[in-house]
């Protein structure tokens, strides 16, 4: 018998939205704590910069239960997306759970030596506690703005000018007539600098440190880059953890093959996006930095650097004067509108450092089983925080196995020894393996979304765990299938 919890949810966003619907069909009394106005974390309305839009396809952004609708495109708008997961909250009655503009200011296990936490919220002004026997963290990795600040700043908005964080450019008058620096090389910094010279801006510039290799939508102009970068075969094409000696000699084997495939492709990028005439083709190659933060290319980004509508510049800020930045490398540029485009802090605030600790390592890498729980950190979990290309299959993933981790049926329930010991085996892997695995704080499934999704339904006891095997190897995740697999695991509600 499971017994019903009380369950703290924090976080409305896709994967708050996520984890409320599977701990409420288990039966579990859920309250869902949002800062926010309104749902839909970085969908929601007013966090959103003009054009906006998925960086995957729609098939590949849904939840298990719901397809987008046939009339959205391929690649949803910002509003499509709000709208959808609006929708899907009212399918499975989620509002009436949420508290808005509510906030976790902290939280420490119970007084009485119980299990659950205590939760600090505040709410119109006014502090309270309340204690839950298990908490979801869902605040994902974009809640927390990144903010700058240069020598200057006070003088140049004194004289006129503005600074404001990505997030806060959704006003496209904001750039009308006026010369406009972006710093940053993100999908969100081309799309702004994109946005405002074909929305009246006098100058645009970009202010970058590296450029990086990114995906068009459609590779070589033809071919949806989902069925080339989201397929198990071409996942394949990387070393994963936990490696047999005949895994290596394989790849051995196969590494002249390997380096053909990625050079083929630098060379295919390099020319469809005239990278060298724009003088951004990247340095590193293109398979060492293929994780959750590869840009897809904002349409006309490149056409309009060749032309000289969008000037990219290499450097950063170094301090601002009125009228202008300086940059690093010397140069003044002219400045009516700074956006800086520098992403978001990776952090739980509202943890105490004697849990963050345990959490976090000194150098910034997460210690996450399954990038959902800590040993160390009982009755809690994160949905979310297994960043991938397919966020919303990951989120709900997460959330079907951190439900059952918390009643304690899954399959292979893990000891808390495992749990450590297969941790530090990630961390290794990450930090001497793969570099690239460290971005986001460790936080990040790709380009191994299929090996991620096989642990997590084995570990779930799903008898099915694949299609057939042309499907399997060669078309991208597929929500529909991965809804099949978990009808297959065993089922049970909390009473």
């Amino acid at each position: 018998m499971v017994t019903r919890k009380k369950v703290a949810i924090i976080g409305a966003g896709v994967s708050g939205l996520a984890a409320a619907r599977v701990f409420k069909d288990k039966g579990h009394d859920i309250t869902v704590i949002e800062r926010s106005h309104d749902l839909g974390g970085v969908w929601e309305p007013s966090r959103s910069y003009p054009d906006v839009q998925t960086q995957s396809p729609k098939d590949l952004y849904r939840f298990t239960d719901k397809p987008m609708p046939d009339a959205y495109p391929e690649w949803p708008k910002g509003p499509q997306v709000h709208a959808y997961l609006d929708g899907y909250a009212g399918d499975h009655r989620l509002r009436d759970h949420i508290r808005f503009k509510t906030a976790v200011v902290s939280m420490a296990r119970r007084d009485d030596g119980a299990p659950g936490w205590k939760l600090e919220i505040l709410h119109d002004g006014e502090t309270s506690h309340e204690e839950f026997d298990f908490v979801a963290v869902c605040t994902g990795q974009f809640s927390e703005k990144n903010i700058l600040t240069h020598p200057g700043q006070d003088a140049f908005e004194e004289a006129g000018g503005s600074v404001m964080h990505s997030s806060e450019y959704t006003d496209p008058e904001t750039v009308t007539g006026k010369d406009v620096v972006v710093l940053g090389f993100s999908k969100s910094a081309t799309d702004i600098a994109v946005h405002a010279a074909n929305n009246g801006a006098k100058s645009v510039t970009i202010v970058y440190l590296e450029s990086v290799w990114r995906i068009p939508y459609f590779i070589g102009g033809l071919i949806n880059f989902k069925r080339i970068l989201y397929i198990r075969k071409q996942e394949n094409m990387f070393q994963g953890w936990g490696l047999s000696a005949i895994d290596r000699f394989k790849y051995a084997i196969a590494a002249p093959f390997i380096w053909a495939n990625w050079r083929a492709l630098e060379s295919l990028l390099t020319m469809q996006l005239k990278l060298n005439r724009t003088g951004l083709r990247p340095k590193t190659r293109i398979e060492d930095g293929v994780n959750c933060s590869v840009p897809i290319v904002t349409p006309g980004f490149f056409d309009l650097v060749a032309s000289g509508r969008i000037k990219a510049i290499q450097g950063t800020f170094k301090d601002y004067e009125p009228g202008h930045v300086n940059l690093t490398g010397g140069e003044t540029v002219p400045a009516d509108v700074a956006i800086l485009a520098v992403g978001w802090k990776l952090g739980v605030p509202f943890l105490a450092e004697e849990y963050r600790k345990k959490l976090v390592e000194p150098d910034g890498q997460y210690r996450l089983y399954r990038i959902i729980a800590n040993p160390d950190l009982p009755d809690m979990g994160f949905v979310g925080f297994n960043s991938s290309f397919c966020t919303v299959l990951s989120a709900e993933m997460a959330a079907n196995w951190l439900v059952r981790y918390a009643d304690g049926m899954l399959e292979n329930q893990p000891s808390d020894e495992e749990m450590r010991d297969n941790i530090d085996m990630m961390l290794d892997w990450r930090r001497n393996g793969r570099p690239a695995a460290q971005v986001y704080g460790g936080l990040c499934s790709a380009p191994f979304h299929f090996m991620h999704f096989d642990e997590l339904l084995a570990d779930m006891g799903a008898k099915t765990r694949k299609r057939n095997p042309l499907a399997e190897n060669l078309a991208p995740p597929n929500a529909d299938a991965y809804a099949r697999f978990l009808a297959t695991t065993p089922d049970y509600t909390a009473a």
